[in-house]
């Protein structure tokens, strides 16, 4: 399960990918088909920052979020050389990246996701998005 939430923790968009694959094989699929529009108007929004574990540490990586114009906040590996990177590592910026971990651990709270009790990517994505809907609806009641 891959996830794209706002800075505030509403989820955006979900992307599901078998389990023995890795994390990062998702990001381009992640980004390419999430579309989130302004209030008032119909232009695109796309993310400023795009934080992620080292799982996501990789130059192509650094590369593809920079072109796109996001900035990857991403720490570098213990095995890596810090200074041979070409994107600065924000800490202060990272820190908010517990953000998207209270919203795992939210929707580990969902017992039908956490125990995925539907075997189909297709219905598991179903119960993904009613439970993305439920969170939307008690944030504004």
């Amino acid at each position: 399960m891959h996830l794209l939430c706002d800075s505030h923790g509403h989820p955006l968009h979900a992307v599901l990918s078998p389990g023995q694959a890795h994390e990062s094989s998702c990001l381009h699929e992640l980004l390419e088909t999430c579309e989130v529009r302004g209030d008032e108007s119909d232009e695109i929004i796309t993310p400023i920052f795009l934080a992620g574990d080292k799982g996501y540490r990789a130059e192509w990586i650094d590369e593809y979020l920079v072109e796109t114009g996001i900035l990857p906040t991403i720490p570098s590996k213990s095995n890596e050389d810090r200074d041979a990177r070409f994107v600065e590592f924000d800490r202060q910026t990272y820190r908010r990246r517990n953000i998207v971990e209270r919203l795992i651990g939210w929707l580990k709270e969902c017992r039908r996701i956490l125990t995925r009790f539907e075997k189909r990517a297709r219905n598991f994505l179903g119960m993904l998005k009613w439970a993305f809907i439920q969170r939307y609806l008690k944030t504004m009641g």
